[in-house]
């Protein structure tokens, strides 16, 4: 196909999307199902046109979700990370383990399948989406007391690149199972991703803000042209070198976004706008990929892991998470235990084992995007009216 079509066919498909936008607000639909059901709608074969490409959906989804976390980490303020980073932190690490662990044991017991796919999958599932979680605080306007909020986003922005490395380390174990990996090269893999991409973002995000401080650029449009060129090196100059790509995204994004005085504004409008483009083509790519026929298979088998997800996985894992934190009272534990909103990062990670060839991992991103569906309507519904109902909402006494 000439690529004039292709580009036409996606300038179309976002345009639609955009446009659906406000009203899918007005009815209380995030963006996410907008943009999917648009890929949904036109790729597979209804205009004698079929998208099928794993291995790229899996490389536009991972570029766009490096530029959403990034972005995220952007509009962070200092004061938020200060404010959550303790209990936000064991959230985005120990809570990613604990729910993957508990969702892989219940979810081993209940089918049959081999216990490293059921960890695999339950890694796949078990962070929260940011762009979700963002989206849907801001459309409805909750401040929360206890900072309830601010834990809330800053776990979903930090907590994909635990499951990130989960998600690769049980994919090579699934694809040669005789080989084994022991608790020693899990730990020292573990370690060089996380101090890799701390250091690399950190590095690079203080030399963009130093740059930038020194040479006063006269064109303000070329501020975020440069930020983004630092954005690229960051990330995959953190990969290059064995640290994770997310945190570097997430680091250098704060650095850059807390330390940027001259064109911040400029900045982060550009950003933003480019965080929207990403997001709107990774939803239309990963609709097009998924097809509707083959998602009715599993309609119902995917009502199972979405409730051991939300019923039992997420909120003991909290209460884990907690225990440290006896100030916490019982109803931000209740809420925060409730509320372990999914987006498209567990649609992007299930690629990755269906991309790479793992047995079974076509039926895995199905009942994810099932799961992610459940967890949209029902926990992001459920926001507001639990908020309520807890008398969380900053004002209520």
């Amino acid at each position: 196909m000439p690529y004039q079509w292709i580009l036409l066919g996606l300038a179309s498909l976002i345009a639609i999307g955009i446009l659906l936008h406000h009203p899918s607000r007005t009815l209380g639909i995030p963006s996410l199902l907008i943009f999917m059901g648009v890929g949904l709608s036109i790729g597979n074969g209804e205009f004698n046109f079929v998208y099928d490409n794993l291995a790229v959906t899996s490389l536009v989804g991972s570029f766009a979700l490096n530029i959403i976390v990034f972005v995220g980490g952007i509009n962070t303020p200092l004061q938020s990370i200060k404010v959550a980073y303790k209990e936000g932190g064991v959230l985005s690490s120990l809570g990613v383990v604990f729910t993957s662990f508990i969702f892989a044991a219940i979810f081993y017991l209940i089918f049959d399948y081999d216990f490293v796919y059921c960890l695999l999958f339950a890694a796949v599932v078990s962070s929260t989406d940011a762009a979700a979680v963002f989206s849907i605080l801001e459309s409805k306007k909750l401040k929360l007391k206890e900072s309830t909020d601010t834990v809330l986003e800053f776990e979903s922005a930090t907590n994909d690149p635990v499951a990130l490395i989960m998600v690769v380390i049980l994919t090579a174990l699934s694809l040669s199972p005789d080989s084994g990996v022991s608790a020693m090269e899990i730990s020292q893999t573990l370690a060089i991703q996380v101090i890799g991409g701390l250091a690399i973002g950190f590095i690079v995000g203080k030399i963009c803000v130093l740059a930038l401080s020194k040479i006063s650029l006269q064109e303000y449009g070329l501020i975020p042209v440069f930020v983004l060129a630092c954005f690229i090196l960051a990330t995959y100059g953190s990969e290059l070198a064995g640290g994770n790509v997310l945190i570097a995204c997430y680091v250098s994004g704060v650095v850059i976004g807390n330390g940027l005085k001259r064109g911040k504004e400029v900045n982060k409008h550009f950003f933003n706008s480019l965080s929207w483009l990403a997001q709107a083509v990774m939803f239309i790519i990963l609709g097009l990929q998924i097809f509707p026929q083959q998602l009715l298979d599993v309609l119902w088998v995917a009502i199972v892991p979405s409730a051991i997800l939300m019923l039992v996985a997420r909120p003991l894992a909290v209460q884990l998470c907690y225990l440290p934190f006896r100030q916490a009272t019982w109803k931000k534990r209740l809420f925060i235990s409730s509320i372990g909103l999914k987006g498209a990062t567990p649609i992007v990670f299930a690629l990755i084992p269906a991309a790479a060839g793992v047995e079974g991992a076509l039926e895995m991103m199905h009942m994810v995007f099932f799961v992610v569906l459940y967890s949209v309507f029902i926990q992001g519904a459920a926001i507001e009216p639990l908020a309520k109902k807890l008398q969380l909402n900053q004002g209520e006494s």
